[in-house]
């Protein structure tokens, strides 16, 4: 069972003490996360004022120091609020070549998410499908993009535990339905965040914990960093 983490996402500066910003910060925290559990590494690297880019050189050189610093796969994200404008978001992976991603996740709620991965895969890159509901299911398998995938990421968004862990096993159920085969990780947002990864251990899936998710740890006190995160989600695994 794998344990990735997510160090900071789209987090603003100062949002929590502990949420690593730049470069360096980013490449120290991973490693005291793969020291904690974390197999796996996934970041929104940033600019000098502490902004999400997608910019080729400021995400390679970001994923260079944290795999050199954790020694696993280091993956980045996508998001269609990084960078709006379709054309320049799959120009700063095709065109302007990432060349250093181990994957990135594409979430298929956004606009352009087939092109997105297109590209991706014309760069060697693996794919994570970010799954928030049924019907990005039926967006992944309808657009063939099922195949070929890293790995399938259940993201459901709802930060009520109930509703987040119905809406997990509803996207489960769908991509049982349509045969996808990629092997899949958990994960939740904020308070549900726990439910989440409670469910997925229980039923064998891959698990995400990070700053990017909760500032919470699972009994409701506030996390001190990624590594007591780490931590305590790897506990779950035992």
């Amino acid at each position: 069972m794998l344990l990735k983490v997510c160090l900071n996402g789209a987090r603003e500066p100062g949002a929590h003490p502990a949420v690593p910003m730049s470069i360096d910060e980013c490449a120290v925290d991973a490693a005291d996360c793969v020291a904690a559990g974390a197999a796996a590494v996934h970041v929104h690297p940033r600019d000098s004022r502490g902004r999400e880019t997608l910019d080729p050189p400021l995400v390679d050189t970001t994923v260079v120091a944290i795999r050199e610093a954790s020694g696993v796969a280091v993956g980045v994200s996508t998001g269609e609020w990084i960078e709006p404008d379709l054309t320049a978001r799959t120009m700063a992976v095709a065109v302007h070549s990432w060349t250093e991603p181990d994957f990135a996740s594409v979430n298929l709620s956004e606009a352009g998410a087939p092109e997105v991965m297109a590209a991706l895969i014309d760069r060697d890159i693996g794919v994570e499908a970010g799954i928030a509901t049924p019907g990005d299911v039926d967006r992944l398998v309808d657009g063939g993009m099922a195949e070929g995938l890293l790995r399938v990421l259940i993201e459901p968004t709802s930060q009520r535990p109930a509703e987040a862990l119905a809406t997990a096993r509803a996207v489960a159920a769908a991509l049982d339905a349509a045969d996808v085969q990629a092997p899949r990780l958990a994960h939740g947002s904020g308070v549900a965040t726990w439910s989440v990864l409670e469910w997925a251990t229980a039923v064998g899936y891959d698990l995400r914990i990070g700053l990017e998710d909760t500032l919470v740890t699972a009994g409701g006190a506030d996390a001190a960093d990624n590594p007591e995160l780490v931590s305590a989600a790897a506990a779950l695994i035992g």
